[in-house]
């Protein structure tokens, strides 16, 4: 397997992927090493994690360019990623105890009750390339906390970082065989399908989540997906400062390229105040640096996946062939790397492609409304149901609005982003349970329960 460079085409590194025989080795090895891993106390994993932490802070700047050089995001952006997973994990490292201990729910010299969460076994995680490190620590940090070994398959575009990722735990203290790296792709995570996890955990598209979903169903175990989005956002006409606003939900559609299942996709705004935002939309995104994600002061890199630049230019067509105006972009940079032009796209309409499939690049479609009503509807008309952004100067408003869009998180002069103390949660085509707050940590458990006489 060539890991390329998306920024410059250049092969980076050859990998051999692991076969099945390998596979099934390491799966193999994590059934007997989660025998002696969760014998491991609950005190000291949180601090063999928090040794993890340590590492990721002390060795950022050789991760950042590692995470750059595979996956085209900016230097800056990577070492941000890097920082955002230590928070996460402080979250879980103060909280675990709390919510992986036992539960008391009568304590009486008559009758004891409590509630145990064990770990599920051996967990597999299939993860996403666009935030190996928040993507990665939404499961394997939690899971390893509660006590499973963890067979982490990396994304194809990913796997320096894995393996970088996997180095660390080992020298934080995490037991040989209670973590181990899958390498390899599509073939890779399909023999992994086969095996007898107690738990998958998948992070990526809509279509290989449910092909995932279908396929390990019969093994009646714990399957989680964090899927998609097709993230809407409305700005109302009661914002004050509409030249802050435009700003915020530019970097909202654009950080990272786009490429975020968070990201916002598709904007809606109203009427009254559209002309004045598009223009200071236009000019925040002009004003942002394109170039070598390696150079200081670049905003948009390069996009991961080479294929993603024909998905953009199809979003592109059908928007012109249906009467849309691209005010800005449009198309692809003739480039060794994988580039494509900031795109701002405007009259468009609720069944062009760029505001029902996911995007997952530089490119936003921004609609006119006359009424919230309208704007309620159109955000609903969606197949997916991640996130939803209202921006507005009333806090009632913006939750009258989004208690009505069918969505896992709700922003209110925010979006794209998440917090580890919140679930995150997809419903529809956006996914199944949840990563991050108790019900993160707790997903990677079974539930016993204790019924005691004296």
């Amino acid at each position: 397997m060539k890991i390329i460079n998306p920024a410059t085409g250049a092969t980076i590194k050859t990998i051999r992927d692991d076969m099945d025989t390998k596979l099934i080795d390491k799966y193999m090895f994590l059934r007997v090493g989660q025998e002696y891993w969760v014998k491991v106390s609950l005190a000291d994993r949180i601090k063999i994690i928090e040794k993890f932490s340590v590492l990721l802070e002390k060795n950022i700047e050789k991760l950042a360019a590692i995470l750059t050089s595979e996956t085209g995001k900016p230097l800056q952006q990577s070492r941000n990623e890097i920082n955002g997973a230590r928070t996460r994990i402080q979250w879980m490292l103060e909280n675990a105890e709390k919510y992986l201990a036992d539960e008391w729910v009568t304590n009486t010299d008559a009758l004891k009750e409590k509630i145990s969460y064990e770990p599920l076994g051996v967990i597999c995680n299939i993860s996403a390339w666009n935030y190996p490190y928040l993507v990665g620590v939404n499961v394997f940090i939690p899971a390893l906390l509660a006590g499973n070994a963890v067979l982490y398959k990396p994304s194809e575009y990913a796997t320096l970082t894995a393996i970088e990722i996997d180095n660390l735990l080992k020298k934080a203290g995490v037991e040989e065989n209670a973590f181990k790296v899958g390498i390899g792709g599509k073939y890779a995570g399909e023999h992994l399908l086969g095996l007898r996890f107690d738990g998958f955990f998948f992070t990526g598209s809509y279509k290989t989540g449910k092909y995932i979903y279908e396929k390990v169903a019969k093994k009646m175990v714990p399957c989680q997906l964090e899927l998609g989005g097709k993230d809407p956002l409305y700005v109302a006409d009661d914002i004050t400062d509409i030249a802050a606003v435009a700003e915020a939900t530019a970097d909202g559609a654009f950080y990272n390229n786009g490429q975020s299942c968070c990201a916002v996709e598709r904007i809606y705004v109203h009427e009254n105040v559209y002309d004045e935002y598009v223009a200071a939309f236009v000019k925040a995104v002009r004003s942002w640096k394109l170039g070598l994600p390696t150079d200081e002061g670049v905003y948009f890199g390069a996009l991961t996946r080479y294929e993603q630049l024909e998905v953009l230019e199809e979003q592109v067509k059908d928007a012109k062939a249906n009467g849309a105006t691209v005010l800005l972009g449009g198309k692809r940079i003739v480039h060794d790397g994988n580039f494509f032009e900031p795109t701002i796209i405007v009259d468009v309409n609720n069944k062009m492609k760029v505001m029902q499939e996911e995007s997952f690049g530089p490119i936003i479609g921004i609609m006119k409304v006359k009424t919230d009503k309208e704007a309620i509807q159109f955000m609903n008309d969606t197949d997916y149901g991640l996130t939803a952004s209202v921006y507005s100067s009333s806090q009632e408003r913006a939750e009258t609005i989004l208690s009505q869009v069918n969505s896992g998180t709700g922003y209110w002069n925010c979006c794209d982003r998440v917090t580890a103390g919140l679930p995150w949660a997809g419903r529809k085509h956006s996914g199944i349970g949840a990563t991050l707050s108790h019900q993160g940590l707790r997903a990677f458990t079974k539930t016993k329960s204790w019924q005691m006489k004296g």
